[in-house]
């Protein structure tokens, strides 16, 4: 599962459920009516989930002293901001078995007005960095009124960044992780593929054999809870984008009674098999790029088709190319001798997907590499996507979405003979990017831990109005999530904009941010079937 938003500078990116090779997802349309009918059929039957059940109002005694504790708070070295760390129970079942170290961040409220508590805020991925989020972009972009009335705090969750952070290859290694294929045309190559999966699961077992079994959404929160206990606040008040609303959901499932005024942009079904997730994940990127094509072949520098081409032949057009890099890569003139390869292209369109103002670029790069041999743009989109650094270093992201995903829910295939079996619905889903998200998703297969969580629906009786937010364009957490997730919700109120790009609060539509600003400020939540465009 792979649903990444993160502000890296102040962009929105996420990362494939399908793929912990790359998501859910870190640091934000719905799937069309042939997008849906191709995600609705084929697979196994799969039984009705049950409900999330909410944990009892009384704090156990053995829980206790992790909600008395006294943070220590420090400066960050990042002007405004305030750095602490706060201790958790490694495994909730054994609380006295040792701790997890979390790393929590705040700038506090600076007023005018009544302070109104804590607003957590988590970017998503799994895997993103709640903290640098805060830092770059919550801390500082949010409206001004809201950050005038709230203390913005980030917990960067077990496992991601500097909570105790998942290793499981240095940079090298990464780099041929990345670079593998992803479209087996033989038995040769899809045993390479499981190789490489296999390798990277071993180097995360070997890192944390003990904390990987410990990074699920739902000990993450809990541990917000610890946090919003430690803060002094009596409900839990939450911004989460992208895999952060299936957090924040978690949360109000566990917790109805302590859930404050919560905001989920760019939901994820918890109800959902993993299959099925990235099935629909996959027509929500083919959704995506009908899109782009359309605006792609009204523009005078577009490389895959001229006026009148239709967003079909300019699928087309793209898979043709990315079969030549396939057969051969081209040259990209990296330090480190990297050339750009069909899966490296294919992630570097991918990761255009998830904002339209990305579009411009993607066919600056798409025109470099497809009439000129040069591949330096589409592989600087590759290493943005994974977050890789110029000196070949890549943050823990993509290890820890494995982690997290990998432990939420059963693989969603066991071995390449099912993959095969699944392709033509892949591949009916989307002609361009389904085969190769199909083999993507054969990643958790091969995880050392065995998953703990399952596919259950949540419903949150008691909780306070929630604020579910939904793109009908979204790539990466379709629009039907969002509909699914508001119905589940026992006081789950969408909030539909009509649009492109991954979430929507702060992207640049004035009713989006109105709408929640108001709930967040005066706990109006959105009338039932408010839209924005």
């Amino acid at each position: 599962m792979h649903t990444r938003r993160t502000h890296r500078r102040t962009r929105t990116g996420a990362t494939l459920l399908a793929a912990a090779l790359l998501a859910t997802a870190c640091s934000s349309g719905g799937a069309s009516t042939s997008a849906r009918s191709a995600v609705e059929g084929g697979g196994p039957t799969e039984s009705a989930p049950t409900s999330l059940a909410a944990l009892p109002r009384q704090i156990p005694a053995a829980l206790a002293p992790y909600y008395g504790q006294k943070l220590s708070w420090r400066d960050c070295g990042v002007p405004g901001f305030q750095c602490a760390t706060m201790k958790a129970p490694l495994d909730y079942a054994k609380p006295a078995g040792g701790d997890v170290r979390l790393a929590v961040a705040r700038k506090k409220a600076t007023g005018p007005g009544e302070r109104l508590g804590s607003l957590l805020v988590n970017p998503g991925g799994p895997g993103g960095s709640a903290i640098g989020y805060l830092q770059s972009f919550a801390g500082v972009g949010y409206p001004a009124e809201v950050r005038a009335r709230y203390d913005m705090v980030a917990v960067d969750p077990r496992g991601v960044a500097r909570s105790e952070p998942v290793e499981c290859l240095d940079g090298r290694e990464m780099d041929e992780y990345t670079e593998t294929d992803v479209t087996p045309d033989d038995e040769r190559e899809s045993d390479e593929l499981v190789d490489a999966f296999k390798a990277f699961a071993e180097g995360c077992g070997a890192d944390a054999p003990k904390l990987l079994r410990h990074v699920s959404t739902g000990e993450a929160a809990r541990d917000m809870d610890i946090l919003r206990g430690v803060l002094g606040d009596e409900k839990l008040n939450y911004v989460g984008a992208s895999y952060g609303t299936f957090l924040g959901a978690t949360y109000a499932g566990l917790f109805p009674h302590r859930a404050g005024r919560l905001v989920l942009d760019g939901a994820m079904d918890p109800a959902l098999t993993a299959r099925r997730l990235n099935l629909e994940q996959t027509a929500g990127f083919e959704t995506a790029f009908q899109s782009f094509a359309k605006d792609c072949v009204r523009q005078s520098d577009c490389p895959l088709g001229g006026p009148g081409t239709s967003p079909d032949q300019v699928g087309k057009n793209l898979k043709a190319f990315f079969e030549k890099l396939d057969a051969r890569p081209i040259p990209t003139g990296d330090a480190d001798g990297r050339r750009l390869t069909e899966s490296l292209a294919t992630i570097g369109v991918i990761r255009a997907m998830y904002d339209e103002a990305g579009w411009p670029q993607l066919r600056e790069a798409l025109t470099s590499a497809m009439k000129e041999n040069d591949g330096a743009g589409l592989l600087f989109l590759s290493d943005d996507y994974y977050e890789r650094e110029a000196d070949g270093d890549y943050s823990n992201l993509m290890f820890a979405n494995a982690a997290v995903n990998c432990l939420d829910l059963p693989a969603a295939f066991t071995s390449p003979d099912d993959v095969r079996a699944a392709l033509p619905d892949f591949h009916k889903a989307s002609p361009v990017f389904g085969e190769g998200l199909a083999w993507s998703s054969l990643n958790c297969a091969y995880w050392p831990v065995q998953a703990t969580g399952e596919p259950h629906r949540t419903v949150a009786a008691g909780a306070a109005p929630i604020v579910v937010v939904g793109t009908t364009r979204d790539p990466a957490t379709p629009y039907r999530w969002a509909e699914s997730l508001a119905g589940q919700l026992s006081s789950g109120r969408l909030l539909t904009y009509d649009g492109d790009g991954h979430t929507a609060y702060n992207r640049g539509s004035g009713c989006i941010d109105s709408a929640i600003n108001a709930y967040l400020l005066r706990g109006t939540a959105p009338g039932a079937g408010k839209r924005c465009s």
